[in-house]
């Protein structure tokens, strides 16, 4: 099975990781997507407790439906912990399937920082969707430009966020995010 492993800080989750996901699944790209939520974040990014935002990644795969699923594996692993070693170790753990990265083209910028990204794309051929903002892709439709930033920034200043985020996480989201006017 070829898998996508779809990682993020997922903080929170939200419609645009909803659309990538179902469209690498939808178009046969992939037979499953794997939402995997970083347990730390190499750029030293303060997060939401891993198991909550675990936890949103399972009720977005319920939504999004068959063929998307949640992998915990970076709880395991010790941090700091990179794409690659993550790729690396469920390559090792799952012989029988191909593991390829998905992203969002805003890492594209970013690549000069990752760790070892000339072997990540070398060995874990990662699909590239386009992001509102950012060079389209010949390969892939340029998605809207939501971001988790966007939903926090929106919580904060009591404003809606029930355009970004599917309408079964509202609730939570802005428990755990904050609350919006009313």
């Amino acid at each position: 099975m070829r898998i996508a492993v779809y990682g993020g800080s997922f903080d929170p989750p939200h419609l645009g990781h909803a659309m990538v996901a179902a469209w690498a699944l939808w178009t046969g790209r992939v037979d499953a997507v794997w939402l995997l939520p970083c347990a730390s974040h190499p750029f030293d990014k303060e997060m939401v407790a891993f198991e909550t935002r675990l936890s949103l990644c399972e009720r977005l795969a319920e939504i999004i439906g068959e063929g998307v699923s949640t992998c915990d594996v970076e709880r395991l692993l010790p941090a700091p912990n990179y794409t690659w070693d993550t790729l690396t170790h469920l390559q090792d753990k799952h012989k029988e399937h191909t593991f390829v990265l998905l992203v969002g083209a805003d890492t594209i910028g970013q690549v000069h920082l990752w760790h070892r990204w000339s072997d990540i794309a070398e060995n874990f051929d990662p699909i590239i969707v386009g992001r509102e903002g950012y060079p389209p892709r010949e390969d892939a439709p340029t998605f809207p430009g939501f971001s988790s930033t966007e939903v926090r920034s929106r919580l904060a200043e009591g404003l809606e966020v029930g355009h970004l985020v599917p309408a079964s996480l509202l609730d939570q989201i802005v428990l755990l995010y904050g609350s919006v006017s009313t």
